[in-house]
């Protein structure tokens, strides 16, 4: 019975990173997304200023 319990523990801890790694990379394509949108939607900026829309 224990080895059963662990391999389905296994089982799990691989089904539940697969789907954090899965989740991550959707969040950082949506990031990267937006961060590209920033540079195509930026205003010129009166005195040679870049117009970035973040303020770092």
């Amino acid at each position: 019975m224990l080895p059963l319990l662990l391999v389905l523990l296994v089982v799990l801890a691989l089904f539940g990173a697969g789907f954090a790694m899965k989740a991550l990379w959707i969040v950082a394509g949506v990031l990267l997304v937006v961060w590209l949108l920033g540079f195509v939607m930026r205003r010129p900026v009166a005195g040679g200023g870049s117009g970035r829309w973040y303020r770092w």
